[in-house]
Formats: structure tokens, C-alpha cells, sequence
């Protein structure tokens, strides 16, 4: 049993190691991934010590118990019913679902995503749109996008306002914490917090097509100064998106094959980054697919295009700053 457990950790440790990216909720990158861990751990602990503990304990003995050889074993042809084993075939299961429930119930509230991030900061706000077959980041507040990577501060709490402009999609970052659907025309939440600079995977757990297997994203945990210069050079140096631009990335299509149709993205390092982002497009975004139309009002791009300068215009190289 020591050896098995003692294997089945190293197992798991392995599992949480994979390069420089965070993969799973046993290598936690925030405080939500944290809790999960310790969730996880406390249902492991029950299971094994109320469930594995008794069948391995009470396997050898009913073995040998009623062994084929027992010559002092009583024989009741007439038997029918045992309280004790009544007792013992109901009591076990519901005390065991009983523990679980308590904490399923307790760390589903504690843990529930929409819940605020307890911090001194406000949280930074992320809209984010499901496509086929990526993931749209827009910044209201900063008036800036991105596809392949989610740019966060460490220490901030990061607010997630998430919808789909196809079919219902799942939003997963597992070294962060939490995970959340996306759904056409409906709006859901995602409250997550790096503690430490890094990368972790994020991925759409929902399949949805054939380019399911490559939209994932980077989510980038940076210094607050690190994540300010990014800003400031996504703002600078991004792509303007604009009306043709967002037709393009509302084709089913993968990241790859996105970059491939915006030459200026080439040199982006395999994510793409918008400047001139509208407050406006995500409300019409998941207006116009409730009502099921792919058009845009023309305002939702007016007010971004007069708010970017022809610098930004024609430019389209950004560098991710170096971790």
C-alpha cells in the first residue's frame, strides 16, 4: 500500500511537469488553482481511507473466511437476512456520500467562479469571445485584443466575461483554476488570479470541430511593469480590428491559419495582437449572435477607428517581453 501511494504520487508530480508551462491544478500558478489542489486531496483522502481502506482490509478476510477448505463455517440453507450486513451495505455508502457531499457543497460555493476575488486591486477586466478554432481576448479598458495569449499582472485579480460566437465551447486555464462554458448569446463569468509569473496552458475542453485539437492559448502571468509595457507596445504596434479583420477571424479557422491571412501578423511570434478595440464589440457580438445575424452594427468600428492613429495603423510587429 506505502509503495503503490508513494508511485501514484510520483505519477502525479510528473503529470504537473511539463517544460516551462504550467499544465494542471496539481502545479497551482494562483490562489482558486491552490484550493482545487487541496479539494482534490481531501476527496482522494476520503475515497482511499473509507472505500480502498475497508475493501482491502476486508478482502483477505471474507476470502478466507468462507475459503472452499472451512470445515467450522455453520450451513443454513434457510438463510435470508442479516441486520448486520443490512446495516453495513447502506450505512458505509451513505456516510461516504454523506463526507463528499459536505465537501462538494462547501468548496462549490467557496469555489464558485463567478464569486469576486477577495483584493485591494480591481480586477482587470477580459472579454472573451469563442471562435472556430480560437480564442478572442479584448481589453475594454486598455482598447486592445489578442488571440493565443491571455497577458495578465501578477497579484491582480483578472475578471472574465465569456460568451461564443459558434457553438457552446468550454474555457479551461487548469494551472489557474476553474472552468466555464461559453455559450452563443449568453454571457458567463471566470474569476481568476496568477500568484507568480509564468505560463500555463489554456484550452477549450468542448469539441468543436477539426481544429478542436488547436485552440489553446498561452496565459501569460507577468510583473504589473512587464504587463504595462506590453500594453503600451500591444497598443502601439497591434493590428487595427476592424470590420474586415474581425470576418476573417470568425472564419473556421485556426490560429495558424488566421496568421497566414494577416501578413502584418507574420512576425508575431505564432499569437496575433489588435489595436483599436471598441468597448462596444463585445455586447454586439453576443447581441448579434442571439439574434442570430453575423453583422456588426458600423459604430461598433467607427468609434474604434477613430480612437487609432495612423502610427498604429501601419503597424503590425509586437514582442512579447521576455520571462
Amino acid at each position: 500500500m506505502v509503495r503503490l501511494a508513494a508511485v501514484c504520487g510520483v505519477i502525479l508530480l510528473l503529470v504537473a511537469c511539463a517544460g516551462d508551462t504550467h499544465l494542471t491544478f496539481l502545479d497551482p500558478q494562483g490562489p482558486i488553482a491552490h484550493q482545487q489542489r487541496w479539494h482534490f486531496y481531501w476527496v482522494l483522502a476520503v475515497m482511499a481511507v473509507l472505500v480502498a481502506g475497508p475493501i482491502f482490509v476486508l478482502l483477505p478476510y471474507w476470502a478466507w473466511r468462507y475459503r472452499y477448505g472451512n470445515k467450522s463455517s455453520t450451513y443454513k440453507p434457510n438463510w435470508d437476512f442479516s441486520r448486520l450486513l443490512e446495516i453495513m451495505a447502506w450505512g458505509g455508502p451513505i456516510i461516504i456520500v454523506a463526507i463528499l457531499g459536505f465537501f462538494v457543497w462547501h468548496d462549490s460555493h467557496k469555489l464558485d467562479p463567478y464569486k469576486p476575488i477577495v483584493s485591494k486591486q480591481a480586477p482587470l477586466r477580459v472579454e472573451v469571445i469563442g471562435y472556430d478554432w480560437k480564442w478572442l481576448f479584448i481589453y475594454p479598458d486598455q482598447g486592445i485584443a489578442s488571440i493565443g495569449t491571455l497577458a495578465m499582472p501578477v497579484g491582480r485579480p483578472v475578471s472574465l466575461h465569456i460568451t461564443s460566437a459558434t457553438v457552446m465551447q468550454s474555457l479551461f486555464i487548469p494551472a489557474l483554476g476553474s472552468q466555464i462554458y461559453a455559450m452563443g448569446g449568453m454571457v458567463s463569468q471566470l474569476n481568476l488570479e496568477a500568484s507568480k509569473p509564468g505560463k500555463s496552458l489554456g484550452e477549450n475542453t468542448m469539441y468543436n470541430g477539426n481544429g478542436f485539437h488547436q485552440q489553446k492559448f498561452t496565459a501569460l502571468a507577468m510583473s504589473p511593469a512587464d504587463f504595462k509595457a506590453w500594453v503600451i507596445k500591444v497598443g502601439a504596434t497591434g493590428i487595427v480590428l476592424d470590420a474586415q479583420t474581425l470576418k476573417l477571424i470568425a472564419r473556421r479557422s485556426t490560429r495558424s491559419d488566421l496568421i497566414a491571412a494577416l501578413p502584418k501578423a507574420t512576425s508575431m511570434r505564432g499569437n496575433v495582437y489588435f489595436t483599436g478595440v471598441g468597448k462596444t464589440l463585445f455586447p454586439a457580438v453576443v447581441k448579434a449572435t442571439m439574434d442570430g445575424t453575423k453583422t456588426l452594427p458600423n459604430t461598433v468600428f467607427a468609434s474604434a477607428s477613430a480612437a487609432t492613429t495612423p502610427a498604429k495603423r501601419n503597424s503590425g510587429a509586437v514582442t512579447e517581453p521576455s520571462q
